[in-house]
C-alpha cells in the first residue's frame, strides 16, 4: 500500500480518517486553549490549513488525518515527507486539543499510523520531529521508543521569525515490535483507568 492512500485507521481509543473541509469546524474548536505553544504549528485558520494539507496530499508529499473522538476532530496528524520509492516517512504537523491530552488519544494514533506504515506500507524508517523546546512533545516522543537521530540547528524560522533547532527521531521496522508493544501496554493502562 502506498504512503498516500488514504484510509481510515481505528482503535478503541481514536478514529484516523483523511482530513477533510467538514472537519473545519471542529478543529476550530479543538484548538481553543493551544494559543499560547508558540513551539506548535496550531492553524489559525483550519479551513485553510485543511485546504494547504490536501494540496500537499494531491502533490504526494502528506496523508493527513483528522484525529476523531467520539465522532467529533479533536486534532490532526500527518504522514509527511513521504519518499514512497524509499518506504520513508514522517508523522508529523500533529496537534491535540487540550481536552485528550493525557487521555491515550496521542498513543493510540502512533499506534495505528506506526503500524500502517511498517505493517501495511512496508516502511524502513518513520521520522518524527519537534521543535527543540517542546520538551512535552520531546517526551512524548521518547516514550514511544524513538531514537533520536540529531539536532538540525537553525533548521529554519518560525511564524514569528525566530530561528528554530529541530530535534530528529526515527523508529526503524526492527525496533517497531518493542514500540508496538509499549504503546499496547500504555492503552492497556489507559482503558482500565476508564472502566
Amino acid at each position: 500500500m502506498l504512503l498516500t492512500e488514504p484510509v481510515i485507521l481505528e482503535n478503541a481509543f481514536v478514529r484516523l480518517e483523511p482530513l477533510d473541509p467538514r472537519h473545519a469546524s471542529d478543529l476550530d474548536a479543538a484548538s481553543a486553549g493551544l494559543e499560547g505553544a508558540w513551539y506548535t504549528s496550531v492553524p489559525a485558520s483550519s479551513a485553510a490549513e485543511i485546504d494547504h494539507r490536501l494540496a500537499e496530499h494531491a502533490a504526494g508529499r502528506m496523508n493527513p488525518f483528522a484525529v476523531v473522538v467520539d465522532g467529533r476532530a479533536v486534532g490532526m496528524t500527518t504522514f509527511c515527507s513521504i519518499d514512497q520509492e524509499n518506504r520513508h516517512v514522517e508523522v508529523g504537523y500533529t496537534w491535540l486539543s487540550p481536552a485528550v491530552q493525557g487521555t491515550g488519544v496521542n498513543p493510540a494514533a502512533k499506534l495505528l499510523l506506526l503500524g500502517h506504515a511498517f505493517e501495511a506500507c512496508a516502511a524502513i524508517a518513520v521520522e518524527l520531529r519537534t521543535h527543540w523546546h517542546n520538551r512535552q512533545s520531546r517526551a512524548a516522543i521518547e516514550r514511544l521508543g524513538a531514537k533520536q537521530d540529531g539536532v538540525l540547528r537553525n533548521h529554519r524560522f518560525g511564524p514569528d521569525g525566530t530561528l528554530r533547532d529541530t530535534v530528529v527521531y526515527s523508529i526503524l521496522p526492527h525496533e517497531w515490535p518493542a514500540v508496538r508493544r509499549g504503546l499496547e501496554a500504555r492503552l492497556d493502562r489507559h482503558a482500565h483507568a476508564r472502566a
